[in-house]
């Protein structure tokens, strides 16, 4: 074994020769930013080692540091082998920082008809002329107050072995918990007196990267609290496969374990900010994509990921809080919603839910980018799906100072079609560290409008302006000098950083168009795009069209609907009558394997031109390049 000890933190940590120096950040519970989930290819987990022997190899690698860093140490810590005992600096900017994250969603009415409830009742107490069980007095007084029938409501035996006392200690007054269930009602919960005013529920947003939890009065229908944190499984690897591959590797119920901690974290923020007791959390509705619940329930996730990609469940299910972990009521319910194949899960089904595009006889487009991209085309009457990579340079990755959307982001940018100046915003305002992914959609668009780069990416080097420039690998454009940032080296974006945005691009966008022509329409009858989710909800929607991200229609019709996995949860929790429908709109929706479909790659290679090698389907965008173009002559 060798010993690693982390800098400045001074964790050590014991792991065998050849271990990667990120797999032991992870052992020794640092989380790191890997946003290529740790195949060297975006350049985020630098360390540098400051004693020891580690293997590294600079000549592959050494795109991503300057040559001063080189000689400090650098070393990306997924290609770094542990070869003996080490000291090794990580960054606080290598670490997982405070990210933006998205907690708003659609602003709407939504119908309340929550599926739990409690009834005071005062009982008249056992005789000899009215020896009646215990459980059919509480049953029949329940039914009298307005509650169930009482031949539909059943009681589990964790409640039974309380009632009894519970019954006599309260004098016969008490406060029953009645959840709906499939086929009647279910007694959660049994409490002295009267506590009818104190029940609520939570909708949970279960993403791979971040939780997001609402929490709401099931008496009033009023939001009482909200919290957000990180997903705490992003130590077992940055994105999905990594963590399936971890959970083969006997780490299920460690990842299981780290879901429902996550979850209780942010549960717990909003309760305490409501001044709430958890034990009055009755019903938790959770919507995630369908590896993640998987890993929430314990299931093993490693058949999706491999021929023929068969997830065990994909019907929506309820469980005890307590068998999972939950920090609510241990008798309250855990709904999880329905998946339609492995790559469309609950969360979807969420979006579709929140736009409501399953209710309308209009063709609607929903689009989710993250690292996967997920897109459903349709109305009340049809949908089809289809998932595929989009590759994390949307998201940061595999762009050389691409980042997640932490301080420091740059996510908005325009430049000036004279200077060639970029005029950007970054998150909270601080010096620029990187570009998040809205920034990046805005510098492709604008780069385009100012003759900057060609409609394959190229750059036009030869322009003459310092901002263009050869670079060390590839020409580039300097958004930011060194002096204006918070890391002390120039910002840009590269002709490679170009080529990766573009093929990620043209994923989504000949995901779009398989779709449409499996459903025989065109972008003329596609009524509204939707664009869910984080990266959705801040990019601009114009410039999104210009680089060809997306079908065009008039940009009045694309709405960014926040995070619809969280609005989803939300009318699930507090709707009953909408979370009956959500098995039916799951088996609704067809999926399409992008793999299997020989016209995808047709699509796609069409798709890596800006905005398309068919400018008949962006007329608006060939006209505003043609009146850029004749102003720049």
């Amino acid at each position: 074994m060798r010993t690693v000890t982390f800098l400045p933190s001074y964790y050590k940590i014991d792991v065998p020769r050849g271990t990667t120096v990120l797999d032991a950040t992870q052992r020794a519970g640092l989380s790191m930013n890997v946003v290529c989930g740790g195949q060297g290819k975006c350049g985020k987990c630098i360390v540098f080692i400051r004693s020891g022997r580690a293997e590294f190899d600079r000549q592959k690698y050494g795109r991503f540091f300057t040559e001063p860093e080189l000689q400090k140490g650098g070393c990306l810590a997924c290609e770094t082998i542990v070869q003996g005992d080490l000291h090794v600096f990580v960054p606080e900017s290598t670490l997982i920082q405070e990210q933006k994250i998205l907690v708003e969603g659609l602003d709407h009415e939504i119908e309340f008809h929550p599926s739990v409830r409690k009834y005071y009742v005062e009982l008249h107490p056992p005789s000899l002329a009215d020896p009646s069980p215990d459980l059919s007095r509480f049953l029949w007084g329940i039914q009298k107050s307005g509650g169930p029938v009482a031949e539909k409501m059943y009681a589990p035996l964790a409640v039974l072995r309380e009632m009894p006392s519970i019954l006599r200690h309260s004098e016969w007054k008490v406060t029953a918990t009645i959840g709906l269930v499939p086929g009647g009602y279910r007694v959660i919960d049994l409490q002295e007196n009267d506590t009818s005013k104190r029940v609520y529920g939570a909708a949970v947003d279960l993403g791979s990267t971040t939780i997001v939890v609402y929490l709401w009065d099931l008496v009033t229908g009023k939001v009482v609290g909200v919290a957000s944190n990180y997903n705490k499984q992003i130590s077992c690897g940055e994105d999905i496969l990594a963590r399936v591959n971890f959970a083969r590797k006997n780490g299920l119920t460690k990842l299981q374990a780290l879901a429902a901690e996550s979850i209780n974290q942010a549960i717990t923020s909003a309760s305490n900010s409501a001044g709430i007791d958890r034990e009055d959390i009755y019903d938790v509705v959770v919507a995630g994509n369908t590896v993640m619940t998987h890993m929430l329930l314990g299931i093993d996730p490693a058949y999706m990921i491999a021929e023929p990609y068969v997830p065990v469940v994909r019907r929506a299910l309820s469980i005890a809080a307590s068998r999972l972990g939950i920090a609510c009521n241990p008798n309250g319910g855990v709904y999880a919603f329905p998946a339609v194949s492995d790559f469309i899960g609950g969360d979807i089904i969420a979006d579709i839910l929140a736009c409501g595009m399953g209710e309308r006889e209009e063709i609607s487009l929903l689009v989710d980018i993250g690292t996967n991209f997920e897109v459903v085309l349709g109305n009340k009457e049809w949908m089809f799906s289809c998932a595929g990579a989009a590759g994390p340079a949307l998201e940061g990755g595999e762009v050389l100072f691409g980042m997640r959307a932490n301080p420091g982001a740059i996510e908005k940018i325009t430049i000036d079609p004279v200077t060639l100046d970029p005029k950007y915003s970054t998150i909270n305002g601080i010096k620029p560290r990187g570009i998040c992914g809205s920034g990046l959609i805005d510098l492709l668009a604008e780069l385009l409008l100012v003759c900057v780069i060609d409609r394959t990416g190229r750059i036009n080097t030869g322009i003459e302006h310092p901002r263009i420039r050869k670079g060390t690998h590839f020409p580039e454009f300097v958004v930011a000098w060194a002096k204006e940032t918070d890391t002390g080296k120039d910002i840009v974006i590269t002709e490679n950083d170009i080529k990766n945005l573009i093929m990620s691009k043209a994923s989504v966008h000949a995901a779009c168009v398989t779709l449409m022509k499996e459903a025989g329409v065109t972008h003329k009858d596609i009524s509204t795009i939707y664009f869910a989710g984080a990266f959705g909800n801040y990019l601009d929607k114009k410039n999104a069209t210009i680089i060809g991200l997306i079908p065009e229609i008039d940009l009045k019709d694309i709405k960014n609907i926040g995070n619809g996995a969280v609005t989803g949860a939300n009318i699930a929790l507090i709707n009953r009558r909408a979370r009956k429908t959500l098995d039916d709109i799951a088996y609704r929706i067809a999926y399409i394997e992008l793999n299997a479909e020989s016209s995808f790659m047709d699509e796609y290679t069409g798709s890596t031109f800006l905005p398309h090698t068919d400018f008949s389907l962006f007329p608006g965008v060939q006209e505003l390049l043609d009146s850029c173009r004749i102003r720049k002559e």
